[in-house]
């Protein structure tokens, strides 16, 4: 007879366990890697708001994330922020920084190394620096490329010029205009190949990058951002399987 006493709550107890977890809503990997990584909403400070930055920001923003795009000049940038939507404003650079939870740089590379002296603190303090700025000799300058590949390439530059961020290289090498239309497939997504040494930047990333339509692809630590430039077998778009396939035969 006591047996059966204490078995009974038991019994309930276990019950209730079941039905909790029956319960419990099936959500998509998107979700739950929201609900892990990026949040309801992250705040994105857009360090350069041309055609690449304008366009990835407008992804964001379209996924309900707040996006302050910056310029020297944010009056310049009232038809970008319009046609982002209302979770899109401008400001000055200072204020995307402060703004942000994470910031986004696409900027020109000569650009990196006084953006690091300016707001290299603050930015350092963010959840994440998504770097999507790359050397171009041809805009950037022949001594500025060589110097980055004596840094070990884009990445450990970067890392260099803003010392203690939360470095992950991402879509480096898609341009512009392939980004709506890519993340609008439904026949299969196109890889982001990434590059990062921060697990948890890189979590973020990741469900930042899913969340606006592609699959990332970790390829390795910042010393493997040198092949995350346009030119390179990585550049372009590819399925997850080939990007995974081309890292697989370069080294860092």
């Amino acid at each position: 007879m006591t047996n059966a006493i204490v078995a009974a709550p038991h019994r309930r107890h276990m019950l209730s366990l079941i039905v909790a977890a029956v319960a419990l809503p099936v959500l998509p990997h998107e979700t739950w890697a929201q609900a892990a990584g990026s949040g309801d909403a992250v705040k994105l400070g857009f360090i350069g708001s041309g055609r690449e930055g304008g366009a990835l920001g407008t992804l964001f923003a379209k996924k309900g994330h707040p996006v302050m795009f910056s310029s020297r000049h944010p009056e310049t940038l009232k038809e970008l922020v319009a046609s982002a939507g209302p979770a899109a404003k401008a400001g000055t650079v200072e204020e995307a920084v402060a703004f942000g939870d994470a910031i986004v740089l696409v900027v020109p590379y000569t650009a990196v190394e006084q953006i690091g002296k300016e707001y290299g603190k603050q930015i350092a303090a963010k959840r994440l620096l998504l770097d999507v700025s790359n050397p171009i000799p041809r805009r950037d300058g022949e001594d500025l490329v060589k110097q980055v590949n004596e840094m070990g390439g884009a990445g450990l530059a970067t890392a260099k010029f803003i010392p203690g961020a939360k470095i992950v290289r991402g879509f480096n090498a898609i341009g512009s205009g392939k980004l709506e239309p890519d993340a609008a497939k439904t026949d299969g997504k196109v890889g982001v190949p990434i590059a990062g040494d921060d697990r948890g930047a890189i979590d973020l990333a990741e469900a930042l990058i899913r969340e606006i339509g592609f699959e990332p692809v970790l390829v390795g630590g910042l010393a493997m951002g040198k092949h995350l430039v346009p030119g390179t077998p990585l550049g372009g778009e590819h399925s997850p399987e080939e990007l995974r396939q081309i890292a697989a035969t370069l080294k860092a």
